[in-house]
């Protein structure tokens, strides 16, 4: 089900940001921030205990140990792994947009498909194309809140 909150973000002021993030149900913070406090509280640890309680020698083994970490963490790329990551997203987002229903084509296809210069084709190919714009109606309402707030009920779409 779509969470839509363009109400709340028109309204939103630049200090009233993070309460907006928090009422977010999809967000990327919402997503990561139990990781976040994860590493936060870790780097916290461990910057404590190098700073205050470990010896001058005990120091030079975790920096000799923090550039050994550090050259193992060179092999994979983040630059690979961006691309990828940003790749999926465009992918995911094109499709979204090849998916959409375009009554257009169809009603190409309708009319080379159904003949006739009769009353009875000029109907029917009306009634189909009426069928293939509630389709429609009924994905967009579902999706966009301009059309839901257009089309709140299915008394609004059949009038």
């Amino acid at each position: 089900m779509t969470v839509t909150y363009s109400s709340k973000v028109a309204n939103a002021t630049f200090f009233g940001f993070h309460r907006l993030l928090l009422k977010w149900k999809g967000s990327i913070y919402k997503l990561l921030y139990r990781e976040f406090i994860v590493f936060a509280t870790l780097y916290t640890v461990i910057s404590v205990l190098y700073r205050f309680f470990l010896t001058g020698s005990q120091k030079r083994f975790f920096e000799k140990l923090s550039i050994y970490c550090d050259k193992y963490a060179e092999q994979i790329p983040v630059t690979f792994v961006l691309g990828f990551y940003v790749t999926l997203v465009v992918n995911r987002w094109w499709n979204q947009f090849v998916n959409l229903p375009w009554p257009d084509r169809l009603m190409l296809l309708i009319s080379s498909c159904v003949q006739g210069r009769d009353e009875y084709g000029r109907l029917l190919r009306r009634t189909l194309m009426r069928y293939v714009n509630l389709t429609s109606l009924l994905i967009f309402r579902s999706v966009s809140t301009a059309v839901y707030k257009r089309f709140p009920t299915m008394d609004h779409v059949v009038g």
